[in-house]
C-alpha cells in the first residue's frame, strides 16, 4: 500500500508541473550594478575595499578559490589575459587567506586587486552558482555578461572578447550603448 501512495503522490506532483516554465534563472545580477560590498583586500586585509575601488573602465570579475580544481586549470589563461592588458578583479571565494596567497604566489597574480569573500555572500549576491565564474562589468559598474565555469581561449574568442571590445570602445569614446547593442555583443 505504501508504494502505491508514494506513486500516486509523485504522479500528482508531476501533473501539477505540466505546462509550467522550466527555465532556470542562473543570474539575477545581469544588467544591474555590481552589488554593494565592503570586503578586505586579500593582500592587505586591513584595507577595506568597496564599489568605489572598482575600475572605472570595463573589466572582468573572476570568482576563484585555491581549493577549486577548475580554477587551477583556468589560472594560466588568466595570466595570459593579464599579459594582454585585460583588467581582472579577483574575488577570493570562501578560502583560507594563507592558501589563497600561496596559490597566487605559486601561479602568479593576474588580478589588479583581489578581494576576500570569506563568507561567500558577495559572490552569491552576484549570482554565483559555483567557482570559477567570471562577470564582464562595464565602466559604469553594470554587469553585462556572466560566464559559468572556466574562462579559456574558446569562450574568450567567441563570447568574452567581443563583449569587452564593444564595452571598451563605448567607454573610450564616452558613448552610451543601446541595450540592443549590449545584448548582441554580450550574449
Amino acid at each position: 500500500m505504501i508504494p502505491l501512495v508514494i506513486f500516486i503522490g509523485l504522479v500528482a506532483m508531476l501533473y501539477m508541473r505540466l505546462g509550467k516554465p522550466t527555465d532556470i534563472v542562473t543570474n539575477t545580477a545581469l544588467e544591474r550594478p555590481v552589488p554593494a560590498f565592503e570586503l578586505p583586500l586579500l593582500s592587505d586585509t586591513s584595507r577595506i575595499m568597496t564599489n568605489d575601488n572598482l575600475p572605472d573602465e570595463p573589466f572582468l570579475m573572476n570568482i576563484w578559490g585555491s581549493w577549486c580544481p577548475t580554477c587551477i586549470i583556468e589560472h594560466p589563461f588568466l595570466m595570459k589575459l593579464e599579459e594582454r592588458g585585460v583588467n581582472l578583479v579577483g574575488v577570493n571565494y570562501k578560502d583560507d587567506i594563507g592558501d589563497a596567497l600561496g596559490y597566487l604566489n605559486k601561479g602568479g597574480d593576474p588580478f589588479s586587486m583581489s578581494i576576500q569573500d570569506l563568507s561567500g555572500q558577495f559572490a552569491l549576491d552576484l549570482g554565483l552558482t559555483g567557482a570559477p565564474e567570471t562577470f564582464v562589468v562595464d565602466g559604469e559598474g553594470i554587469i553585462r555578461q556572466h560566464i559559468i565555469g572556466e574562462v579559456n581561449e574558446s569562450n574568450w574568442q567567441s563570447r568574452i572578447a567581443p563583449c569587452l571590445m564593444v564595452l571598451n570602445d563605448a567607454n573610450n569614446n564616452g558613448v552610451s550603448l543601446e541595450p540592443s547593442q549590449v545584448e548582441e555583443a554580450c550574449q
